[in-house]
């Protein structure tokens, strides 16, 4: 049974829809219509739920928002269930639910398994469920970046192995080449810097800061500056609590405090709460003693020394210098000129340093050139069996003298590159490689680029087939494309019809298109219908079967959904689409 991933959409208020149910089937599903607007719709909402740019212009004038919701069946381990269920998403039976709200306003919100999540997830989960194709992508498909692109993810581990070690190397060459210019383009500017902290280093050395200096010398310095008033505090603290031996009649803390001990030890005995009085007051006349001893001490002890003043200011002037230059405090001086010293090692190392970085500049050149070549030999083989399927596609869809191939060169260039094949070239981010897909529509015409040597309609069937052969190297289960079959018609659009129902078998095809051929061959057929009341349009989306299946390709041929000879020629359509499947 095929994987399919799209189940269906519900979408309301987003242009002309009011509200819509677009089903969709597990191999080909065709979406058809009278006009363009209405199927643009579908491949807009499509594109929102992969988180595609949003417009407040889409939402329905008078609604206040559109919504897109949708319905997937994913494989629980494959890599989008895995994502999603990290952005806390739930997956019920394999089935994930999202849905993409855009308001008239312009703002956009997202959810994905019953969870609000950024709108970058639903463009990361498609990348691993959908692949769209159509006019803009086609167009897109004419750069030769775009073709280099394809032809390398055609071409799978061969060239994702070298080119994964040649972007490496790519980025440590620019990497190293910007170290590199900086060097010995601002070697002036390097030279003062080193002069400037060379300067810096010597004064913080030749002042022998120790750390906590600053803050010891501004707390000595305020103690020497007030040495008096201090002394003078401690004698009348101290006299206060001890008393003056010359003042026998004077009362000091001490003498009252032992009074009042001696008061209440003699009667202790009668009751346990004086008692416990009693030792407290002792142990306040004890603590009394021990403070009048320590300021007698620290009275003794205090040295008003105007020397020592005078030296101590003067040291502290000449770290004031070095806090105004190098930091805040002395230890962020300290932690300056351990930075500066390593900023000074690296600046004088700065030739040793231009002689590293060039010769580590040369090797990777060297690298760079032999991992180009690897790529070179890689696209090439894949180009040719990229080519040869193109080629093949071709045949079945009315073209078979075309003849697809790629050129594949080099840029020579005098300065500034890398030499492969024993010449130097231009290289970027991707190889030194520039591919173009080049096409010869019939004998004896010259090869040229796809976008100058193909008509419109031979232009649509090339990029279907290259679309085609390209679907078989991606992983991806869905595919949609909108109108690739433009400016196709008769044989060559049955021969579409065919291959997209071919790779229906084994992926998931939603197929936005105007020819009968196409749609004839698809497994579920959907028709995007309009009315009109004379003020308002709206759109809604029909499943077509049995009957009104052949009126709708009847319509489609002819215009007359009751022309016998269209029905006739719709019924003869699915017919053979049924037996040329």
């Amino acid at each position: 049974m095929v994987f399919h991933v799209l189940e269906e959409m519900r979408i309301r208020a987003l242009g002309v829809i009011d509200d819509a149910v677009v089903e969709l089937s597990p191999g080909f599903t065709a979406v058809t219509g009278e006009t363009g607007a209405g199927k643009t719709m579908v491949v807009t909402s499509l594109g929102l739920l992969l988180g595609g740019r949003a417009d407040a212009a889409l939402v329905r004038i008078g609604a206040k928002a559109a919504v897109v919701e949708g319905r997937l069946t994913v494989d629980a381990r494959s890599a989008a269930a895995v994502r999603a269920e990290e952005a806390g998403a739930e997956l019920e039976d394999g089935v994930l639910l999202i849905s993409r709200t855009l308001s008239a306003e312009g703002r956009s919100r997202a959810h994905v398994g019953g969870r609000s999540v950024p709108v970058g997830l639903l463009g990361e989960l498609a990348d691993d469920l959908v692949a769209v194709h159509g006019q803009t992508d086609q167009q897109g498909l004419l750069r030769p970046a775009r073709q280099r692109q394809a032809l390398d993810r055609y071409a799978g581990a061969a060239v994702a192995g070298p080119l994964e070690k040649y972007a490496g190397a790519y980025r440590r060459l620019r990497a190293v080449s910007a170290e590199l210019e900086e060097l010995t383009t601002r070697a002036r500017e390097r030279a003062q810097e080193a002069d400037l902290l060379r300067f810096g280093l010597e004064e913080v050395a030749a002042a022998e800061p120790r750390p906590g200096e600053d803050e010891e010398l501004a707390a000595e310095a305020e103690r020497l500056g007030h040495a008096e008033a201090l002394a003078s505090a401690a004698a009348v603290a101290h006299t206060a609590l001890a008393g003056n031996p010359e003042d026998p009649e004077g009362v000091d803390a001490a003498t009252l405090v032992a009074g009042a001990h001696r008061a209440v030890e003699a009667v202790r005995s009668h009751d346990p709460a004086l008692a416990g009085l009693a030792d407290r007051i002792g142990e306040v006349g004890i603590l009394l003693s021990d403070v009048a001893g320590d300021l007698a001490g620290y009275a003794d002890n205090l040295d008003a020394d105007p020397i020592r003043l005078a030296a101590v200011e003067e040291r502290r002037a000449a770290l004031t210098q070095l806090t105004r230059k190098y930091g805040e405090t002395i230890a962020d001086v300290l932690v300056w000129a351990e930075q500066g010293a390593a900023r000074l090692a690296e600046l004088d190392g700065d030739d040793d340093r231009i002689g590293e970085l060039t010769a580590e500049c040369d090797a990777l050149r060297t690298e760079l050139g032999e991992l180009a070549q690897a790529l070179t030999d890689a696209r090439t083989e894949a180009a040719g069996r990229f080519a040869e399927a193109v080629t093949a596609e071709l045949a079945s869809l009315a073209m078979p003298h075309a003849r697809v191939t790629f050129a594949i060169r080099q840029t020579e260039t005098e300065e500034d590159g890398i030499e492969v094949g024993g010449r130097p070239v231009v290289f970027g981010p991707h190889g030194a490689d520039e591919v173009e897909l080049l096409l010869a529509p019939h004998p004896g015409a010259p090869p040229r680029p796809i976008a100058k040597g193909a008509s419109g309609g031979e232009l649509s069937r090339v990029m279907l087939a290259v679309e085609v052969v390209f679907a078989g190297s991606d992983p991806v289960p869905t595919y949609l494309f909108d109108e690739v079959d433009a400016g196709v018609g008769g044989k060559a659009a049955v021969e579409v019809g065919r291959r997209l129902a071919r790779l229906a078998r084994s992926a998931q095809v939603v197929v936005v298109t105007h020819l009968p051929q196409v749609a004839a061959f698809a497994d579920r057929h959907l028709v995007v219908e309009k009315t009109n009341d004379g003020s308002v349009t709206r759109s809604g989306v029909k499943a077509m079967e049995g009957e009104d299946r052949v009126r709708e390709l009847s319509r489609m041929l002819a215009g007359q959904e009751d022309s016998e000879l269209a029905r006739a020629h719709a019924e003869e359509l699915l017919e053979a689409a049924r037996a040329g499947r």
